[in-house]
């Protein structure tokens, strides 16, 4: 068994360079669609994108009134499109809890349903990661679910999952950010999973300069989601994760992650049971990263007019500059072309892609820093067939 995870995971993980292909994506369109200042609040910050059921597109942001740090009083909103990404609602706030952390929101669409759930995380106000992660805090990070059932024009109230979800020995938790997928082949077909990630403890560790380590995990869903559990941890030094499914016809999942081992580089693990248990990670030598959050969503399957295609966004840099988009044609094996959106500051991402071919692109920007707007870009695929 070790040894066939080690050929599976170099045939996947072949490096890029050899299937270079001389394509380019088209010239995208952008729109700013949360502007710091505005709204009411300081920053928006930790995109997310989901094309719900019936076609429409819906943009997740935190919404942080007293600053743009990760802690203080932020609140988790929404903007819907009918059409496509072309025009927007007014943002609506979807959960608020006073001066607490409401956030990182990450969706999935049950297609069996076509309900929305929303996973999201909780922690108080006051409390910082750092204390978090050392169990000083006055509380911890918690796991909570949203549901929609009319593509985003409602949500149910949040629901604590926490006890079925996070491992009472973590510290720190966060859900994505980005988003999740529901398995399509193989048998574990009809499951939801989402990408989270967590802080444990570890005596060789020196996370926050504690005997602490990041880990990446999954929680996933086999009943449409009335109930969520936790699934296999993928360790050490591993963060904010995303995940597809591979065109294997049985349900591979690939995780691609923010990794903490110093080379500025992504790195990568396989499961074969649908997230129960995860492969050691190994470096994604192609896909450079300045220890920052990415996107990463299957565009098309085999069967498809397009075939077997992936996307992945990302600052490609050793800093937070430089939103660059890259195109698969092997379920993130390897990566045959690329679009750099915007070479200035610029970090989190999230990606959709459209009924009608297009894909969306909603991301962080800035002129000083990345965090002064998220903006929407539009691109096409017709010219990649």
């Amino acid at each position: 068994m070790i040894n066939f995870l080690i050929t599976l995971i170099s045939f996947y993980f072949a490096d890029a360079t050899q299937m270079k292909e001389n394509v380019q994506l088209n010239t995208p369109t952008e729109q700013d669609l949360f502007v710091a200042g505005e709204g009411g609040y300081h920053t928006y910050r930790i995109p997310s994108l989901l094309v719900a059921a019936d076609g429409s597109v819906l943009a997740f942001v935190e919404g942080r009134k007293s600053g743009s740090s990760d802690t203080g009083d932020i609140d988790v909103l929404m903007k819907k499109s009918t059409d496509g990404g072309l025009t927007w609602s007014e943002q609506k706030v979807i959960w608020d809890k006073g001066e607490t952390v409401c956030g990182n929101p990450n969706p999935v669409l049950d297609e069996t349903t076509g309900e929305v759930h929303l996973l999201l995380t909780w922690n108080r106000g006051d409390d910082h990661e750092g204390d978090i992660i050392a169990k000083k805090s006055k509380d911890t990070r918690r796991v909570f679910v949203m549901k929609s059932t009319d593509n985003g024009d409602s949500w149910s109230e949040a629901l604590d999952i926490t006890k079925t979800t996070k491992d009472p020995t973590w510290g720190w938790y966060a859900t994505g950010p980005g988003m999740g997928i529901q398995i399509k082949h193989g048998p574990n077909k009809g499951r939801l999973v989402i990408p989270a990630n967590h802080s444990y403890d570890d005596p060789n560790g020196n996370v926050r300069g504690g005997p602490f380590e990041y880990g990446a995990h999954v929680i996933f869903s086999d009943d449409h989601g009335a109930t969520w559990e936790l699934g296999g941890s993928i360790k050490p030094k591993m963060n904010e994760s995303q995940l597809i499914e591979m065109a294997d016809g049985y349900g591979t999942l690939l995780m691609n992650m923010r990794s903490y081992f110093g080379k500025n580089r992504r790195a990568l693990s396989v499961s074969r049971d649908g997230g129960v248990t995860w492969s050691d990670p190994v470096e994604a030598s192609a896909l450079i990263e300045p220890v920052c959050q990415a996107a990463f969503i299957r565009y098309s399957w085999p069967e498809d007019r397009t075939g077997d295609l992936a996307l992945f966004s990302n600052p490609a840099s050793t800093k937070r500059e430089n939103m660059t988009i890259k195109l698969s044609r092997d379920s993130g094996r390897t990566w045959a072309a690329s679009k750099v959106l915007y070479t200035g500051p610029s970090a989190y991402s999230a990606l959709a892609a459209l009924p009608n071919g297009e894909f969306l692109c909603l991301y962080e920007k800035g002129e000083e820093n990345a965090y002064e707007k998220l903006v929407l870009a539009r691109l096409s695929l017709d010219n990649l067939r």
